[in-house]
């Protein structure tokens, strides 16, 4: 299996446009900025899926070279997206794929329905490309191209705010267990932690490669509870870390605020690793 970390940065990236706090300052002095969370994971090295599409994927696209065109033709390794929310970093970028002659979707029912009616991707990028939209449900595998299997976990029902007007759910948030097809490489990636359930002690199990949410590295970080945003914060994570040894666990999803964002971090994260732009990873 191999996973390219297209982004490591929370909603905004790090700097964000219009902040200008001691993070922001600090990547806007030194260039050591962040773009927006997406991954790209592929079972063969030859088919690949983008898991969340940030407003950065057009030069994250052009900055993995496993995911370029071949010469002279429109033809991508890019085979769909997986979506793990329907929050707006992690869908912008669906727009920026109107150019592909196929597009194929997967997201749990309430993101579809988010997308086709309070923020209309889905009729939008109809207008230009043939679109096919999958149902995620969390607990069902779902067998991708190039022999890799996805399989969905709720990690929390925090709707975006743009969908407030909608019915419930408790699947708004999802994570995934990534296994390839023929061999025992498995990866999981939670980028919308809310709360460390038994689905994620289970998803977790024999992994090789955690990315987990590393949003807030302390619960206070704007100094009231962060808990209510539906990101558990580093410093909660990771006694959870240390009961569940073997996994490689790298942070991401990282917010502008985040003093673990800096490059080195300012202190060590003991059993885990902060996830950068760029990094190919092969299991």
């Amino acid at each position: 299996m191999w996973i390219r970390i297209l982004g490591t940065a929370a909603g905004g990236g790090l700097p964000q446009w219009n902040c200008g706090c001691a993070e922001c300052t600090a990547a806007r002095r030194t260039g050591a900025g962040r773009s927006q969370d997406c991954l790209a994971v592929s079972g063969d090295g030859q088919a690949w899926y983008l898991v969340n599409a940030s407003p950065d994927l057009r030069t994250q696209l052009l900055s993995a070279p496993e995911l370029a065109p071949a010469p002279g033709t429109r033809d991508t390794p890019l085979r769909g997206v997986l979506l793990t929310s329907g929050e707006l970093d992690h869908t912008l970028g669906l727009l920026t794929l109107r150019e592909a002659a196929l597009l194929t979707v997967h997201a749990t029912a309430p993101v579809r329905e988010a997308l086709a009616r309070a923020f209309p991707v889905g009729p939008l990028l109809a207008a230009y490309t043939e679109v096919g939209w999958h149902t995620v449900r969390p607990g069902e595998p779902l067998a991708l191209a190039g022999g890799l299997r996805a399989e969905a976990f709720t990690l929390g029902g925090k709707r975006p705010r743009y969908a407030a007007g909608l019915a419930g759910s408790t699947d708004w948030v999802v994570g995934y267990r990534f296994t390839a097809q023929h061999g025992s490489a498995c990866a999981v990636y939670a980028p919308g932690l809310a709360e460390w359930s038994p689905a994620m002690d289970r998803a977790v199990e024999q992994a090789d490669l955690v990315l987990l949410d590393g949003t807030f590295a302390a619960p206070d970080e704007f100094g009231r509870r962060t808990a209510g945003m539906g990101h558990l914060a580093v410093a909660d994570s990771l006694p959870r870390l240390a009961r569940r040894p073997g996994p490689r666990y790298l942070y991401t999803h990282l917010n502008n605020t985040n003093p673990l964002g800096r490059r080195p971090p300012p202190w060590e994260v003991t059993g885990a690793g902060i996830a950068e732009d760029g990094l190919l990873i092969e299991l």
